[in-house]
């Protein structure tokens, strides 16, 4: 099982980098210049976050048989309702988690309708709800070939390894720099709006003509805590 769970991980990790990827390329008001944009916290193209998401909507639709509701339609709309709202609690945990010990805000809901301390919203749960059907009907049933194929091709797991090791590693280096983050915010008393931090960054090599690296966001030629001020100041 935590075999199976392991490369439920490294796939949502990677594919939720993906559809974020996209999002914010076409979709996100946060880039009405509509660039393409390294989502999350984690240098590399993954999201622990949704690695965590496939984990849940996996064993979630497991749970599809115990029948809770015996009209099959209902069940599965409990189901949906039910995997939303582990999402959304997870979201809540990481986002405060983020701003009470790191004093960092990952995202930010507070232009939503509803949000709570800008964590979580209406309208992002409605979207886990979705995503979730979207799990159950179009992707679980090949999740269930693909963990099948797994338990023939136990080699794989050999690259499994390899990813949790290079994730291990970027996570150590992202809590290191946000361990950054955390003593400015102290000293100033104030939370660093991550992804408004990236912009302010990629904005300074764009008006200098610089190049931009989009494997690591906050990499510049001028001090982190130049750009943190700068941010400050607007």
């Amino acid at each position: 099982m935590l075999l199976k769970l392991a490369f439920l991980f490294f796939i949502g990790s990677v594919a939720g980098w993906v559809l974020e990827l996209l999002f914010r390329r076409f979709f996100s008001s946060a880039n009405p210049e509509r660039k393409w944009i390294n989502p999350g916290f984690c240098t590399g193209p993954y999201l622990p976050l949704y690695g965590s998401g496939l984990c849940l909507l996996y064993l979630i639709a497991s749970t599809e048989e115990l029948h809770l509701i015996q009209d099959p339609a209902w069940n599965r709309v409990l189901l949906f309702f039910f995997a939303a709202v582990c999402m959304t609690v997870i979201e809540y945990i990481s986002g405060i988690l983020a701003l009470r010990v790191m004093k960092v805000r990952l995202w930010d809901y507070t232009g939503e309708w509803g949000n709570i301390q800008g964590i979580i919203c209406p309208k992002f749960s409605l979207i886990w709800a979705l995503l979730s059907a979207a799990y159950y009907f179009l992707v679980h049933p090949h999740i269930l070939d693909a963990l099948s194929w797994l338990a023939e091709n136990l080699a794989f797991s050999f690259f499994i390894g390899l990813f949790f090791g290079i994730f291990i590693i970027d996570a150590a280096h992202s809590v290191n720099l946000t361990a950054k983050l955390r003593r400015f915010a102290k000293e100033n008393d104030v939370i660093v709006r991550y992804e408004a931090l990236k912009h302010t960054i990629r904005k300074y090599h764009d008006e200098q003509k610089k190049k931009y690296r989009f494997f690591a966001p906050l990499s510049s030629d001028v001090p982190l805590v130049q750009h943190l001020k700068q941010l400050i100041e607007k």
